[in-house]
């Protein structure tokens, strides 16, 4: 346990100096994912010790692309707090980031807990709205390189979010148009679809994998979908805006 409680610590101050850090898995080969969850809980507990609250969940690796390229067969998740709220419309700073990049995504907002094996509807059901939102990803790791069992002990790079205007859930979110742009210039197009063939899967599996770590999703949380598109770096004096059909935009700037 020694070792991972210093990966934690290393992870974690990496994150909060904005500093990049080697990664865990070529030095330590025998490292496996039910310990990278471990470090992850155990970086994100230092974080909640020192005051911030703990506010949902992210769900990464959602796209067969993505789940493709790095070999595997399923979904990762991290954990989201409030000091990782980012304010709709203003701008946050570079200089907080190692080499920061932004994914569109949907994310939904609980009215009810949820955990286990549960149905789509079962999931719906626990859903108070749905949102446009972006996700600042921050790999703490060296050339933003990693294996799987990193980036999850990484808090699957979770470093940001910035949620939009609130929409009632029992539209059809299944396979909605979504456009990035930044400084006005479309730089990625897609569609919630791209979220496991339907975002409402990725809420199924994060009930799933939080109660596998004896945790649940409790009504008040956000969860993340997961990205719908490459993502593409941040940059400071860059506007970012995110357009999801039916739903909205939502934006944020870039200071240096």
């Amino acid at each position: 346990m020694d070792r991972l409680v210093n990966y934690a610590e290393k992870l974690d101050t990496a994150a909060r100096e904005s500093t990049a850090t080697p990664q865990i898995t070529p030095v330590d080969t025998a490292f496996t994912v039910a310990e990278a969850y471990q470090v992850q809980k155990l970086s994100v507990d230092r974080r909640l010790a020192r005051g911030e609250r703990r506010i949902g969940v992210k769900m990464g690796l959602t796209s067969r692309a993505k789940m493709l390229q790095v070999g595997v067969e399923e979904v990762a998740w991290g954990r989201l707090t409030d000091a990782m709220l980012v304010e709709e419309g203003s701008a946050l700073s570079r200089a907080r980031y190692v080499h920061p990049r932004v994914e569109p995504e949907v994310a939904f907002l609980m009215k009810a807990p949820l955990a286990g094996k549960v149905t789509a509807a079962a999931a719906l059901a626990a859903v108070e709205a749905i949102a446009p939102a972006m996700e600042i990803i921050d790999s703490r790791y060296e050339n933003f390189k990693f294996a799987l069992e990193d980036v999850i002990a990484d808090n699957t790079s979770s470093s940001g979010l910035v949620i939009g205007s609130w929409h009632d859930p029992r539209i059809d979110f299944s396979n909605l148009g979504v456009i990035l742009e930044i400084d006005g210039e479309v730089v990625q197009v897609g569609s919630t679809a791209a979220i496991l063939g339907h975002p409402i899967r990725s809420l199924v599996a994060a009930a799933r994998l939080v109660a596998e770590a004896g945790e649940q999703i409790n009504a008040g949380d956000i969860v993340m979908a997961g990205g719908i598109t490459a993502a593409p770096n941040l940059a400071p004096g860059q506007t970012v805006r995110t357009t999801v059909q039916d739903l909205g935009a939502v934006m944020f700037q870039v200071e240096a």
